[in-house]
Order: structure tokens, then sequence, then C-alpha cells
């Protein structure tokens, strides 16, 4: 039996046989067109949702399916409970003299507040953010970061950064630059599964020339 099932709605099994009901593949439950995520990105949460709908409310619960700006996550993502996405459609109008929704409230109108200006929301590949990390409007998340618990992500983050802190601050590459032009080079999790399944051992022991080879 392979490691690795996409279509699996829950990914996680306890040696028992028994399903882990909280964490879910993201392209499994979410259905929401301003939302996408790629193969076996997950999403763990204590209080999980009773329907796929709500792991789109929990994720992002700003992002309205009449909101102009996107989510885009990509693949092999692990999002920790309470980590959340606060996108565009969040933001008060802040050129004049009250931030207050007016418009919001009166449907003819409303369509002034969702043309606020927006910024769309990018995650990349094998991104892991932690318990309670908040990513805010149109940031772009690179390929291999960690985010830190409680992070509060506010700019764009380099590939394999590990960011922490409110606001979210660079703490260190986890690889040289040299390792990390491979890796972005050869991206491996967009290799087929079976090839990931072999090169294991290589992934998970920081070896670049097995990876290579593989």
């Amino acid at each position: 039996m392979p490691l690795l099932d996409a279509s699996a709605t829950h990914p996680i099994r306890t040696p028992q046989g028994v399903t882990i009901p909280n964490t879910v593949h993201l392209k499994a439950v979410i259905d929401h067109p301003r939302i996408t995520a790629g193969e076996y990105s997950y999403f763990s949460h204590f209080a999980a949702p009773e329907t796929p709908a709500g792991w789109a409310q929990l994720l992002a619960p700003y992002l309205f399916p009449i909101s102009n700006e996107r989510l885009t996550i990509g693949r092999f993502c692990q999002f920790a409970h309470g980590m959340t996405f606060i996108t565009s459609s969040a933001n008060h109008p802040m050129a004049g003299f009250s931030t207050y929704p007016f418009r919001v409230f009166k449907p003819e109108t409303m369509i002034d507040y969702v043309n606020l200006p927006f910024r769309d929301t990018v995650v990349g590949n094998d991104v892991w953010i932690g318990y309670g990390a908040t990513i805010m409007p149109g940031v772009t998340i690179g390929d291999g970061v960690i985010v830190a618990a409680g992070s509060v992500v506010t700019r764009d983050v380099a590939p394999y950064t590990i960011v922490g802190g409110n606001p979210a601050l660079p703490l260190r590459q986890r690889f040289s630059d040299e390792i990390v032009a491979d890796l972005l080079s050869l991206r491996w999790w967009d290799w087929p599964v079976d090839r990931i399944e072999n090169s294991l051992a290589a992934i998970e022991s920081g070896d670049i020339e097995a990876l290579k080879a593989g």
C-alpha cells in the first residue's frame, strides 16, 4: 500500500485502522470558486467542521464567493490547527475619514465595497504553517517555507526561509543558496508519486545529491 493517496479525504489512519477525522486533504474538501489547493496539502483542526464547506470557512473566513481575490495553495503543504488566511475581502476602506463600511449594508451599493483594492494570496509547495499563524492579505509564501506558530505574516517570504514573530521576520534560511537553487529546479513535489516515494530516503535525510540522482 503506498504512503500517499491523493484521493483520500482523511489521509491519516492509525496502525489500528482508525481514520483521523480532524485532518483533511484540502483538494478533497474545498469547493470554493476563489480557492485552489494542490494535491496532498492538508489542514488539521481539532474542531473538525461537519460539512466540507466548513473547511474553507475555517481556512479563509473572509474569502467569499463574490470576492475578487484568490487563495492559491501548492502541493504538499501542511497547515496546523488555528492558522488562518486573512484575505483582501476583510479590508475596510481607508482612503477617507472613516473606515466604516457604510456601503456594504445596502445591496445596491455593496459592489462598491467588493471592488476595494485586492491582492491574491499565494502559497508555494511543501510549506509548513504552524499552529495559530495568521497570513495577511496579498502575501506570497515561497516553496519550502516554515512559518512558526503564532506568527503574523505581513509580507512575502522567500523560498526555504523560516519566519516567526509579529510581524513575522526571517529567522534563517533552511539550506545553502546552492541547495535552495537545486530544490527549486528539481521541483520534487511535481514528480509522479511513485518517484517521490522511491526518493523518500533522500528527501527525509536532506541528501541533495541522492535526490538529484533520483
